[in-house]
């Protein structure tokens, strides 16, 4: 199974752009972000529940591109103004590295823990490859330790495969850091550039198009991440000023029914464009979200910022990094008591043209059931990757960037 990420033609001056609005944060936009790590992990979980098998759930691999272009838009709304001296290069870079690294390095372990497991404990193996072949073979691991899993030096997914789209999105951050330094306020230039071209070359380089990762990943990040760069670049404060002119909710029944027409445009175009070209135009579709949730006027958004949808976006970095782990490791513990029971619990199916092994076989409520299940687990276990490596990791980089 794939992967399984203006007609203002002139930026504000350096003094007005993006990311100097003081205290400005995009609440909305964190819980879009857990939300749609919650919709990558239900992607990846083969059941034979209704869920799991709808047009929608098969084309929720897309929002990956949405985790690209919010990337885009924070990552210029922050520092879109901050790079201008190599001592910030630097800092930038440390900062991101460990914003990603230490998560990845963890759930890296995690995985060659299990195969040297495996190795021992023949019950194990299953009816799949041999312990540390096929994705997870040694060659790999050392391209997932240089983060280079998605940048087109793999012929296949590999260890931990949604990772090809932070290995996609670092090079990216490196790239931006550096355009921005060298260019400084024409730097959009280089953003339109890159927004224009990736489709195209996808679309003819690609048999895939969008569902591209190990191979194409860097162009289908550097997509979207070029259009959230040029929102960020050109609208964040109009944004601001936007949000603080309707604050007090005379609006509010139209952007509510703005945010409702946005949430079914979302819901049909996963639904159908998931299995053909149109895919290719996802960043766009959720650019345009993205610009209409960071003015946070309706009543969807006063739900998502909810203090439950805003500890769901906190946690939605560990959500997309561990969710793979949970569920392969489901599938092991459920074909372990199938074995031994034969309830029909976990079995060969075809999901999505594939074949693959998932839960329900002997009933499509049992794979509604581990379908709950599973989510519950990741988010207790995102939880704890969260507060005991995320963040302390992310703490001990930011302290050591000062130092710089």
């Amino acid at each position: 199974m794939t992967e399984v990420a203006l007609l203002n033609l002139a930026p504000p001056p350096a003094a007005t752009r993006a990311g100097t609005v003081a205290g400005e944060r995009f609440l909305v936009l964190d819980s879009w972000r857990g939300i749609c790590a919650l919709l990558v992990a239900l992607f990846h979980f083969p059941t034979t529940s209704m869920i799991s098998q709808s047009a929608f759930v098969g084309g929720s691999y897309l929002f990956v591109d949405f985790f690209f272009v919010l990337s885009g838009f924070v990552i210029t709304s922050s520092y879109g103004s901050r790079l201008g001296e190599p001592g910030e290069l630097g800092r930038f870079a440390l900062v991101r590295f460990g914003r990603i690294y230490p998560l990845h390095l963890l759930m890296l372990a995690a995985f060659v823990a299990f195969e040297a497991v495996r190795l021992v404990l023949p019950a194990l193996h299953g009816t799949g490859a041999a312990p540390f072949t096929g994705g997870f073979d040694l060659k790999s691991l050392v391209a997932n330790l240089l983060l280079l899993q998605g940048m087109g030096v793999e012929d296949h997914l590999s260890w931990n495969a949604p990772s090809w789209s932070i290995s996609a999105e670092f090079f990216t951050y490196l790239l931006f850091a550096g355009v921005v330094f060298a260019t400084g306020r024409r730097a959009w230039i280089w953003f339109v550039a890159a927004a224009v071209t990736a489709p195209f070359f996808l679309l003819a380089f690609s048999t895939r198009h969008m569902d591209v990762s190990f191979d194409f990943g860097f162009i289908r990040c550097l997509y979207g991440f070029s259009l959230g760069a040029l929102l960020a670049w050109f609208q964040h404060d109009s944004i601001a000023e936007a949000r603080q002119a309707q604050a007090g909710g005379a609006w509010r029944v139209a952007w509510t029914l703005a945010e409702l027409a946005m949430i079914a445009v979302i819901g049909m175009f996963v639904s159908v464009a998931g299995t053909n070209d149109a895919g290719i135009a996802a960043p766009v579709v959720f650019a345009l979200a993205l610009y209409l949730f960071a003015h946070e006027g309706g009543l969807i958004s006063a739900l998502l910022r909810s203090r439950p949808m805003l500890l769901l976006g906190s946690l939605s970095y560990s959500i997309y990094m561990v969710h793979i782990f949970v569920q392969a490791r489901m599938i092991n513990a459920g074909g372990l008591i199938e074995r031994k029971l034969g309830l029909g619990i976990v079995g060969d199916m075809t999901l999505r043209g594939d074949q693959v092994t998932g839960f329900g076989i002997g009933s499509p409520w049992i794979g509604f059931v581990a379908l709950a299940a599973m989510l519950i687990a990741v988010i207790i276990v995102s939880w704890l990757t969260w507060r005991f490596v995320e963040m302390p990791a992310l703490a001990w980089f930011r302290r050591l960037s000062k130092r710089i």
